[in-house]
């Protein structure tokens, strides 16, 4: 696999909120992790950090062939723990509050990845120059558009869209989405904060995906266009390329 990452605080924030990791295990699968977190004080890089590092931390030493099911089953477990562990740490730290964090991961195999969610971060599939998005924004103007209450182009603007539905840690018990999709050499898959994909669009996206760049030489581009574009917001992205083979063992938060 080739494995690029990205992080940036922006262009107004003052702490990056956003946390990530990417592992390699021995079976070569890749699991890529991203959290954007929320809260006041500070609190929302404690959440990202806290679940970021739990979920790395439930899923370092699986089982070689684990079937779709049983990966599932693994991912939605260190996500459940990641938001006990967040929830609790709230619990015990007035200052925190109310924390949270969005979370999407991809355990990926050589055909196949694994995928849950919880918040608007994202996780897209670039395979024969299309980008298709495979995680749904847990937000309510998501909801709204689905409803057919609002359009595409009012979405975009609409004052609320950072309204988050479904986040983690900030309740006991929470609904994660799951998911699989296959994969073929060459596809690329995409995990990132909203601080990129409020400020890039879709095509462009793409564009970058399609240029004969290194994955890292692509991500930094589409970084530098969210920085381009406003950067509001701390604008992470990890990126896998699948080659069948195993180039490197990267974590970074």
């Amino acid at each position: 696999m080739e494995i690029a990452m990205k992080s940036h605080v922006g262009c107004v924030r003052q702490v990056n909120e956003d946390y990530y990791a990417c592992i390699v295990d021995v079976s070569g699968r890749v699991l890529a992790v991203v959290a954007d977190g929320m809260g006041g004080h500070q609190a929302g890089d404690v959440a990202s950090r806290l679940a970021v590092e739990r979920i790395v931390k439930e899923l370092r030493h699986l089982e070689p062939d684990l079937e779709e099911e049983d990966a599932k089953e693994q991912l939605m477990h260190a996500i459940l723990m990641a938001n006990e562990e967040v929830y609790q740490y709230a619990q015990e730290h007035p200052e925190c509050s109310g924390m949270g964090t969005t979370v999407v991961a991809a355990l990926l195999g050589p055909d196949g990845g694994v995928t849950a969610h919880i918040g608007d971060s994202r996780l897209y599939h670039f395979q024969n120059e299309e980008l298709v998005q495979r995680t749904e924004d847990h937000t309510l103007v998501h909801e709204l558009l689905k409803s057919g209450q609002i359009t595409a182009q009012e979405a975009s603007v609409h004052p609320q869209r950072n309204v988050i539905m479904r986040a983690l840690g900030t309740e006991p018990d929470v609904r994660i989405d799951l998911g699989y999709f296959d994969w073929t050499p060459g596809d690329v898959v995409l995990l990132c904060t909203d601080g990129l994909t409020n400020k890039v669009q879709v095509g462009t996206l793409v564009d970058w995906l399609k240029k004969p760049l290194s994955l890292q030489a692509q991500v930094e581009g589409l970084v530098h266009q969210a920085l381009e574009s406003g950067g509001e917001d701390n604008i992470t992205l990890v990126a896998v390329r699948n080659q069948r083979k195993v180039d490197t063992v990267q974590k970074e938060g």
